[in-house]
């Protein structure tokens, strides 16, 4: 029964008496590539690390992190500077990348990513009445209010995607995550309008950025980073069988309502701990399944383990981008992703109507 999770491709291969060692090289082709993304994301861990206001030598940046010396100042910038916010950016980059890959899955809509079922909008608009209602400010409380924000409005667009004969389906999904979407940020707007104090709390932190996100959140909102991560993977073979269609995916016993669920609950852990920690960073969830899908195909398997290592790779860089662009000072890497993803998106769409 393994073999029922392919995609329709993987179907139609298993009739021809090629196929399967016809799939084993394919998979020997994935798992080099996958190998080669691995010694990518080194090398952009070590750029991470190493450029920025003050630039500091490979060599000195693997010294630090094998032979730290605190009395090496370049030692100290990398260990409890730089550290920390490349770990930042490979977790994040980690989720959301998935996270998108597993909404395009769900929804069935190739320009879909977590922002489609309200998550960041529910996220911003908890974070906007707690500056406005209690005045407060602080990274730890805004990251897990935030959280708390995209959870609940998570939860509700599954409530309302599931009324109606059928379930929650791909249309209903996206459909209530629009609807909610548009409402959340009407009423964002409405409070930053009322209060100028809120919205000058609130813009720092709906950029989205690295540089000023705290470590503590991060690491106390990781597990839930891992767990929707995880859950995400077990999800992948079910995800391949909805892929042939919902009546087929029935036949072959599939429960469709348990995986879409699932699918939605890991996506709100995987981008609502990310938006906490970070704010929202846009594009990444979109553009990087994409880039995923054009090098390894679309087994969900294989998709998701490519996006979990492009993510980190597309984030970092466009952070090391933000930091010498402008110099001495930083562009924040939400403002880098939405000016290299904006061209990216036209054209995936432009491929899309083509194709």
């Amino acid at each position: 029964m393994t073999g029922l999770a392919d995609t329709a491709t993987g179907a139609g291969e298993r009739l021809n008496p090629v196929a399967p060692s016809a799939m084993a090289r394919r998979n020997a082709l994935r798992l080099a590539g996958l190998l080669g993304l691995l010694v990518l994301l080194g090398l952009a861990v070590i750029l991470s690390l190493g450029i920025g206001a003050r630039p500091i030598a490979p060599a000195t940046v693997i010294e630090a992190l094998l032979r730290f010396d605190p009395t090496i100042n370049e030692h100290l910038v990398v260990r409890d500077l730089r550290l920390p916010r490349t770990g930042t950016s490979i977790a994040v980059g980690i989720a959301l990348a998935v996270a998108g890959a597993l909404m395009q899955a769900l929804t069935r809509n190739p320009l879909a990513d977590p922002a489609l079922l309200g998550v960041n909008a529910g996220a911003a608009l908890f974070v906007v009445g707690t500056i406005w209602l209690f005045q407060v400010k602080a990274p730890a409380p805004i990251a897990w209010v935030a959280f708390l924000g995209a959870g609940l409005v998570a939860a509700l667009v599954q409530a309302f995607g599931s009324i109606g004969r059928g379930g929650a389906t791909p249309v209903r999904l996206a459909l209530a995550g629009s609807a909610i979407h548009a409402m959340l940020v009407g009423l964002i707007g409405t409070v930053l309008i009322l209060s100028q104090d809120t919205f000058d709390a609130y813009r720092f932190w709906m950029v989205g950025s690295l540089g000023a996100s705290n470590a503590v959140p991060v690491l106390e909102l990781l597990p839930f980073l891992g767990a929707g991560v995880v859950l995400a993977f077990l999800l992948g073979p079910a995800l391949n069988v909805i892929a042939l269609g919902d009546d087929s995916a029935r036949a072959l016993g599939t429960r469709l309502g348990l995986v879409r669920t699932g699918a939605l609950a890991a996506v709100t852990l995987m981008s609502g701990a990310s938006v906490a920690a970070v704010g929202p960073i846009s594009f990444v969830g979109l553009v990087v399944p994409h880039l995923a899908r054009a090098i390894c195909g679309a087994d969900q398997r294989w998709l998701m383990a490519y996006a979990a290592v492009l993510g980190p790779i597309v984030l970092m860089l466009a952070d090391v981008v933000g930091r010498v662009v402008l110099p001495p000072g930083e562009v924040q890497v939400g403002i880098i992703m939405a000016i290299i993803g904006g061209p990216l998106f036209i054209a995936i769409v432009r491929h899309l109507r083509v194709s």
